[in-house]
C-alpha cells in the first residue's frame, strides 16, 4: 500500500470534525507544518496532549505526523526557549521535520464528538446535543442520554470510574441519597458552565471535569455533579482520532502514545 500524504491523513480528521465549527477562542488546526503537506505520512502518533517525550516517541516509531486533542500553541510566542515544555515539543518536532495538527474543540463540536463518545461508552441512549450550536443545531458541546432505567447513585458512579477509568471522583455531597440516576448529562474536558442547562433538560447527573467549589455550593442540591478530572475525561480522543483514520487508511500505521500520562497526580 502506498503511504498516504499527510494531508489526505489531516482531510480525513477535518471530514469529521471541520475547523469551522471550533470555538472562536481556539487554535484547532495546523500547530506547525515544517514542509509541503503533500509529503508522504511514514506515521502518526496521536495524543492527548504535545510533550516532548510524545514527540521522541514519534521519532522512535517512525512517525512523521502527531495528532493531538490539546493545542500545542494558543497563544502568540515572544520567544522559543527549551525551558519550557511546550516550546522545547516544538523545537524538538521541527529538528525531526515533525508535522502537529489539533484537533480540540472542533472535535468537541463534532456530531460524533469526544462527549458522544462517552455518553456511548456508558451506555447512554437517545444521546442529544446538551448546549447545541445556533449555526447548526447537530453540533455543539455536552451531551444529555437515557439509560432507560434508573442506576443507584452507587451504580452509576462505578460505571463512570470504570468507563473514564479512574479511581477517584470528586461528586456533590447534598446531604441526601438520589433517588436513581436516569437521564445523565456530561460534557468533556472544562464544561461547568453547562450545569444549569443540564439542570433546565431535566438530568439527574452531569459529568464534568474542573468544577469549581462554588459549582459544587449552588447547584449541588438540584443535581448529581461527577467531576473525573480533565485528562480522564479526554484521554478517549486517541481511540476516536484512530478510529477516524483507520476507518479511510486501514493498513497504515496509526500509534496512540504511550509515553504520555496524567499531569495530576492524586494522593
Amino acid at each position: 500500500m502506498t503511504e498516504p500524504s499527510i494531508i489526505e491523513i489531516i482531510e480525513c480528521i477535518e471530514a469529521f470534525a471541520p475547523r469551522s465549527i471550533q470555538e472562536k477562542w481556539d487554535n484547532t488546526g495546523w500547530q506547525l507544518r515544517p514542509a509541503s503537506e503533500l509529503n508522504s505520512c511514514t506515521g502518526v502518533m496521536l495524543c492527548l496532549d504535545v510533550t516532548p517525550e510524545v514527540v521522541d516517541e514519534a521519532v522512535s516509531e517512525g512517525c512523521n505526523l502527531i495528532v493531538s486533542h490539546h493545542p500545542l500553541l494558543f497563544h502568540g510566542l515572544k520567544q522559543i526557549s527549551p525551558d519550557r515544555p511546550n516550546q522545547l515539543a516544538l523545537l524538538r518536532a521541527i529538528t525531526h521535520g515533525i508535522y502537529i495538527y489539533s484537533s480540540h474543540t472542533a472535535l468537541d463540536n463534532a456530531p460524533e464528538g469526544v462527549s458522544h463518545q462517552l455518553g456511548k461508552m456508558l451506555g447512554l441512549m437517545d444521546i442529544q446535543v446538551l448546549s447545541p450550536r445556533q449555526t447548526d443545531p447537530s453540533t455543539g458541546l455536552g451531551v444529555i442520554g437515557d439509560f432507560h432505567y434508573a442506576l443507584s447513585e452507587d451504580d452509576f458512579l462505578k460505571r463512570v470510574k470504570e468507563v473514564y477509568q479512574t479511581e477517584l471522583l470528586r461528586v456533590s455531597d447534598s446531604g441526601r441519597a438520589w433517588r436513581g440516576v436516569q437521564i445523565v448529562a456530561l460534557c468533556s474536558g472544562s464544561g461547568s458552565e453547562f450545569i444549569p442547562d443540564a439542570i433546565a433538560a431535566g438530568a439527574d447527573a452531569y459529568i464534568t471535569s474542573d468544577t469549581r467549589y462554588h459549582d459544587f455550593v449552588d447547584f449541588g442540591r438540584d443535581i448529581l455533579i461527577v467531576d473525573t478530572g480533565h485528562f480522564e475525561s479526554e484521554i478517549c480522543t486517541k481511540s476516536i482520532f484512530s478510529a477516524i483514520v483507520s476507518e479511510k487508511f486501514p493498513n497504515f500505521a496509526v500509534r496512540q502514545s504511550r509515553a504520555e500520562h496524567n499531569p495530576v497526580r492524586y494522593v
